[in-house]
């Protein structure tokens, strides 16, 4: 078993000559951090200025990472990687609203994916971040536990109302979906908001997901509360456990602020933290149903030997694993490949509003020691087999 992932064949056989060249290309450039900066920096520039430079990163950096600029230009991709068995989940990855109007237009725009995802059978889940639907500053108020002000009152009453809307729809499509994290100090609020959702509409199987980051010390015990609440209460668990993306900001408020970091201190503790969490999920598997996202293979061979060693069957519709579309291939389609249920977070949306999650993806792989290695040698291999 381990030695699925070396298949180079299997990762990149849905990459022409010119996308694996592209991919190549990309990945070299991530790698060098000083350029990493200046291009981030330019590119920043670029965009703020209004320069025409949609078209180069569309043919560069967006479309390796991107399904595409809406819902229909995603399509091809879609029902590409489903004839390799490979799912999509649909990301609307616009970021950072904060007024109502916008926030009303991220819910329609979550509400009209549904609709969509609910007519392939490519998407199995849709998605969501809490942020979407509420302003930063008032989640970070409400897990605080700060007394909120009238107007903040039933602002918060349009955000629970926001979610409710959207896990009803979904729990009448019949369609999963995932609530991505935040950062830690308004994590709390989001966490109190997938618990009323799943008390809701996870009676009979998870409709709701939320997400736990492993990275943070104290997520064991939060799945240890959320699997007691559920079998005392009769709801079902679905969980994305992750190991973070926010790692730099969090450490460096806890410093700033004078509490103790959330943050695991070093990084075989996160990875235990891990591997310990899907443990936990897999000896309460009568209550959750997990998601593993993750680009880590040691953490996907421990998963496949656990499901090997418990006999639960590679398709099982308790267990999924997910990577990020134009990140390790060499995970997603060996995995698919053998049977296991496997989904691509498929990242959209207009090339502009969508480039402060491409430039976090770029600033992430270069600070995850040995990733981008990782896909340059296993690209480089497959260069080799083609002959180009």
């Amino acid at each position: 078993m381990n030695s699925i992932f070396e298949d180079t064949s299997t990762a990149f056989k849905l990459k022409s000559d010119s996308e694996l060249e592209r991919a190549y290309f990309l990945f070299k450039l991530i790698a060098n951090q000083p350029l990493v900066k200046i291009g981030t920096a330019v590119t920043n520039f670029a965009i703020n200025a209004k320069l025409p430079v949609e078209g180069l990163i569309r043919a560069t950096v967006f479309d390796h990472f991107c399904g595409g600029v809406n819902e229909q230009d995603c399509l091809p991709i879609i029902d590409k990687m489903f004839k390799a068995k490979v799912c999509s989940i649909l990301d609307y990855s616009v970021e950072g609203k904060q007024i109502e109007n916008q926030l009303d237009s991220a819910l329609s725009k979550i509400l009209g994916v549904l609709d969509f995802v609910k007519e392939k059978d490519a998407i199995p889940f849709a998605v969501f971040k809490p942020s979407a639907f509420g302003r930063f500053e008032l989640f970070e108020k409400v897990s605080s536990n700060q007394e909120l002000m009238q107007l903040e009152k039933e602002e918060w009453s349009r955000v629970i109302n926001r979610y409710d809307k959207v896990c009803k729809k979904a729990y009448d499509l019949d369609v999963a979906l995932l609530i991505d994290a935040e950062e830690s100090w308004i994590q709390d609020a989001a966490d109190e908001l997938a618990y009323e959702m799943m008390r809701k509409y996870n009676k009979v199987k998870p409709v709701v997901f939320n997400t736990a980051q492993m990275y943070r010390w104290d997520r064991l015990n939060y799945l240890e509360k959320i699997s007691g609440l559920a079998k005392k209460e009769g709801f079902k668990v679905g969980i994305k456990v992750v190991r973070g993306a926010y790692m730099e900001k969090e450490n460096d408020r806890a410093d700033e602020m004078g509490y103790k970091r959330p943050i695991c201190e070093t990084k075989n503790a996160t990875d235990v933290n891990f591997d310990e969490a899907v443990v936990y999920m897999l000896d309460n598997l009568d209550v959750f149903t997990i998601f593993s996202g993750t680009h880590n293979e040691m953490s996907c061979y421990k998963l496949m030997d656990q499901m090997k060693q418990r006999q639960i069957p590679n398709n099982s519709d308790s267990i999924w694993f997910g990577q990020l579309f134009g990140m390790s291939d060499h995970i997603s389609f060996n995995l698919a490949s053998k049977g296991y249920n496997v989904s691509k977070y498929l990242p959209y949306g207009p090339v502009r509003d969508v480039m402060p999650y491409l430039i976090r993806r770029a600033e992430e792989n270069t600070s995850v020691a040995g990733q981008t290695s990782r896909e340059l040698d296993l690209l480089k291999r497959e260069k080799v087999r083609r002959k180009i």
